[in-house]
């Protein structure tokens, strides 16, 4: 493959989960990054990382594996990007892109920008994909394959960085659509964290049921409780960071599920099946929406193969 097909000389990712270790898969697989770098605080993580081939270079050295990088991702906990951030600053060269694949993006923004030097340019993004499996062994290079990649850059952002970045995430598969971190947040807290948090919190219901129903809630899940359970398997540490990190908007969203929950309540226990019947009908049609726009299929993950390097 000629230098000229890639985007990028050097491209350093840093946490190596599922999104980081898929970016990595599809990166090698695209052929997008002369040299592709790893990087992850456990040590655990890049043996693995090494024993699977994805990257070129594999390091716990935050500061070597950004050197020279012409694109750096950081793939880690809402909560870690200042911290890593702030690590990585001393060594980003001029002109690097710099961006992060975190699910909230306005706390993102706020913990990164300080440390930012001058001439590096910040490109927030948050890929809208993902399985609730976690770590290197769980990426695969067609996570991102028809799935949106939204960007929060602030005005004024360099052009050719943004259209060459931009170019990066079709290249891996995805439609990438720009709005600001505080429009992206309000958005994904309805789409996405309330989603989990019910989730969340039903499964916990049906454990502290388990006792009391001796075995039968788990031995008789039916469909609905298996979908919650799947999502409830995400990783606890990056959804604990996800909600302390979007409060606002979550907590803007789970009220007025709240106040709508309460209808629902009302309207059984009067016995308004018409109001019932309503609702079912309107939320039957937004499912078959999600189908339309390509964004969903009856096959598990998205129907993509799962595990491959």
């Amino acid at each position: 493959m000629s230098d000229a097909s890639f985007l990028f000389d050097r491209l350093c990712v840093i946490g190596i989960g599922l999104i980081g270790s898929s970016i990595l898969r599809a990166a090698r697989g695209y052929g997008l990054a002369r040299t592709l770098v790893a990087a992850d605080l456990s040590q655990k993580v890049i043996g693995r990382v090494e024993e699977l081939g994805i990257a070129d270079v594999a390091t716990t050295d935050f500061g070597a594996a950004v050197t020279d990088a012409d694109c750096v991702i950081l793939c880690v906990p809402s909560g870690a990007f200042g911290v890593v951030t702030e690590i990585i600053a001393p060594h980003l060269k001029q002109g690097a892109i710099i961006s992060d694949t975190g699910s909230v993006k306005g706390a993102v923004v706020a913990q990164m920008s300080p440390f930012l030097p001058v001439g590096v340019h910040f490109i927030p993004a948050h890929p809208v994909a993902g399985t609730e499996h976690s770590g290197p062994d769980a990426g695969f290079a067609e996570l991102f394959e028809n799935r949106w990649c939204i960007f929060t850059p602030a005005e004024g952002i360099d052009a050719e960085a943004l259209a060459r970045y931009r170019a990066f995430w079709e290249r891996l598969g995805s439609r990438v659509e720009c709005m600001t971190p505080e429009h992206h947040d309000l958005v994904l807290a309805v789409t996405s964290h309330v989603p989990h948090l019910i989730a969340y919190n039903i499964v916990g219901t049906a454990d502290d049921l388990e006792a009391v129903t001796q075995s039968e809630v788990i031995k008789f899940s039916a469909g609905g409780f298996r979908d919650f359970t799947r999502i409830a398997a995400s990783d606890p540490t990056m959804w604990r960071d996800v909600f302390l990190n979007n409060k606002k908007a979550v907590l803007e969203v789970l009220g007025r599920f709240s106040e709508d929950l309460a209808y629902l309540q009302r309207a059984i226990r009067w016995g308004e099946g018409d109001k019932l019947f309503d609702l079912f009908t309107r939320t039957r049609a937004v499912r078959r929406s999600i189908i339309d726009q390509g964004q969903e299929t009856a096959a598990p993950d998205f129907g993509r193969p799962h595990g491959k390097q």
